[in-house]
């Protein structure tokens, strides 16, 4: 009867205006079997905005499957339409 904890990434998903959104699961296992299980997610933006300077989001301490989404789908062209909305909210 060995009690494992298990974090994985098991859902990433690209949005509109090209956020990645990731979902974590936490699960606890009884000879691999779940017995419970939490998510939690967080959304990563193309662009970041400090004061008046954008700046590419820094995802190096991602799950390397969400680089990959990031750095797949963060094309200049995403990058600079996702700065454009902000920037009209903004006005």
């Amino acid at each position: 009867m060995a009690l494992t904890k298990e974090i994985v990434v098991d859902k990433i998903e690209v949005l509109e205006m090209g956020q990645v959104q990731v979902r974590t699961a936490t699960r606890v296992k009884e000879d691999g079997a779940v017995l419970s299980s939490s998510f939690h997610r967080h959304v990563l933006e193309p662009r970041t905005k400090a004061g008046d300077t954008w700046e590419d989001t820094d995802i190096s301490a991602e799950d390397s499957k969400v680089q990959a989404i990031c750095n797949a789908s963060w094309t200049a062209d995403v990058k600079t339409a996702y700065q454009n909305m902000i920037n009209a909210l903004s006005d």
